[in-house]
């Protein structure tokens, strides 16, 4: 791991201090930050790597967002263009054209050029072994790797530029603005080409290290201090695009909400996501601006019904869904804007279907159901993370207890399951609980990214099989033109809440928090924000 040069930790110890003077001065009338001043963000974790394609965690793509560029980009949950400015699908949907902007360079003085695009996409498909446990979304996106991967292969004539595949996916075009598929420079690709991994469980060198990788963002990677936990971004001034309005950017991993709040506070930071939603109005008062995003995520009660019995009765899980109180969870947990989840996506998608069943928080309907399944007294195994807030999940703590006091007056008996995050996820993919909370915020405008993401297959956590929703969702993913798949994915829709294989909870509009004498970035309903849109007052 690098270490920080003498110079250089002179420097960001001079910019906290400044830092910290100025958000004091702030909150108490004094002069404003200058230009010159770094930006500090508090995040809710740790960057694992510089190589996005090595991850699917929001926190590191937050900060390589910033500096690499993706084909296409958002405007809110729109596609609209990025590196590329025009794109273009074939009818069959097999072929994407590109048109890449022009006189585009890397950071490392390379050029932008179709063949640079086409040498990043074979990289990504000639992953094996180790690599294939670290590379999630290519897998997922791409179905695979070599011959077994859905690429087809890319052609490039200049600026011009052809990914094909082998079968139409509802993936496409979506995966092509997503930040692990961001553009590597050749001279980047040509270091590490002949890197090998040999243990998924720890990164390569060079994606810890700042100065293998280079691309083509307003802001370029300047240190980065795994002791402090803190990266620091300095602006491209030689960007294609509009320059980023602020000089250096930090980001820095405080874990805690809660510390992260009192970082603000006194001034140690400039910003943090997710705040808790019973700090908003405190915050407010206090002078901090704190937009909230449009919702689009969605919070679930999961059923993992190989791990108990009862789970395969219709009568338990509907009589679960019945006694969740997820009024409450809406009007005393979540920020204001929240919503109660008939289904599992969000409203604002075409496929989202109005006429789905519905299971209306009713206890003496839920007792009826436990009595009549012979289920009294039945035990679930309920888990639930602890150390994190999540876009769709503040509080979770306060979620569960909710939940499990209803399901205990409704009969069965509950047995709390507290597991650290970083193991949660995982826990529950390997099918280690019978009830989970958890959640999923959308990668791209695309009803499939939900319900796919879930339900086009057996999947362990789930435990169920019904060739009917899965043989739509395989006919939804393979549908190109988007009108007919969200009418197929509609009436999926429908299917998976007669079927009840989890409890869609709530919808959330997660909050985001900058102090007042910066001209905070648009909020992204995707959690896709722009830094470089940011500048002192």
């Amino acid at each position: 791991m690098r270490k920080l040069t003498k110079a250089i930790a002179v420097a960001a110890v001079a910019g906290l201090a400044a830092t910290a003077c100025s958000g004091e001065t702030k909150n108490s009338g004094g002069s404003s930050a200058g230009e010159g001043d770094p930006f500090i963000f508090g995040s809710g974790g740790q960057v694992t790597t510089l190589d996005p394609v090595l991850t699917s965690d929001g926190e590191t793509f937050r900060v390589t967002r910033q500096v690499y560029d993706t084909l296409l980009d958002h405007d809110g949950v729109e596609m609209v263009p990025g590196l590329a400015e025009s794109w273009e699908g074939s009818d069959d949907g097999l072929d994407w054209h590109f048109k890449l902007r022009s006189d585009v360079t890397f950071h490392d003085g390379s050029e932008l050029t179709g063949d640079v695009v086409c040498q990043n996409f074979d990289r990504w498909q000639t992953f094996e072994g180790e690599w294939e446990a670290v590379t999630y979304y290519w897998g997922n996106m791409f179905q695979g790797y070599g011959e077994e991967s859905n690429y087809a292969g890319c052609e490039a004539d200049g600026l011009d530029v052809t990914v094909s595949v082998k079968e139409a996916s509802a993936d496409y075009p979506g995966a092509f603005s997503m930040a692990t598929f961001a553009i590597l420079s050749p001279k980047s690709i040509e270091k590490i080409k002949d890197v090998e991994l040999e243990d998924a469980s720890e990164m390569p060198d060079y994606s810890q290290e700042v100065g293998s990788l280079a691309g083509t963002g307003p802001f370029k990677f300047d240190s980065w201090d795994h002791s402090s936990n803190e990266i620091t971004l300095t602006r491209n001034d030689e960007y294609w695009g509009d320059k980023a309005g602020l000089e250096t950017l930090i980001f820095k991993a405080i874990e805690n909400e809660q510390t992260r709040r009192q970082a603000l506070i006194s001034g140690e930071i400039h910003g943090y996501d997710l705040v808790s939603p019973a700090d908003v109005i405190e915050l407010e008062k206090e002078g901090f601006n704190v937009p909230t995003r449009d919702v689009f995520n969605v919070l679930y009660l999961g059923f993992t019904e190989g791990n108990n019995p009862a789970l395969a009765k219709p009568e338990v899980r509907q009589a679960i869904a019945h006694a969740l109180d997820r009024e409450r969870v809406v009007d005393t947990i979540l920020p204001e804007g929240g919503k109660v989840a008939t289904q599992f996506m969000p409203e604002g998608l075409n496929a989202w279907n109005p006429d789905v069943q519905t299971y209306e928080h009713d206890m003496d309907e839920a007792q009826d159901l436990v009595s009549s399944a012979g289920e009294d007294g039945t035990t679930l195994e309920f888990c639930y993370p602890t150390d994190v807030v999540r876009p769709y999940m503040p509080n979770v703590a306060d979620i569960f207890e909710i939940f499990k006091a209803n399901l205990e007056e409704a009969g069965f008996e509950v047995e709390p399951r507290a597991i650290t995050w970083t193991d949660y996820v995982q826990e529950v993919h390997n099918a280690g609980c019978e009830l989970n909370l958890l959640g999923w915020t959308g990668d791209f405008n695309e009803a499939f990214n939900f319900l796919g993401t879930w339900f086009d297959g057996y999947k362990e956590e789930w435990g169920f099989e019904d060739e009917e929703i899965f043989d739509l969702m395989s006919e939804a993913r393979t549908e190109p033109d988007r009108e007919k798949r969200d009418e197929l994915l509609s009436e999926a829709s429908a299917l998976i809440m007669d079927y009840l294989p989890g409890v869609p909870i709530s919808h959330s509009p997660p909050s985001i928090v900058f102090t007042d004498d910066v001209n905070a970035p648009t909020v992204s309903p995707l959690t896709q924000e722009d830094f470089a849109e940011m500048s002192w007052k």
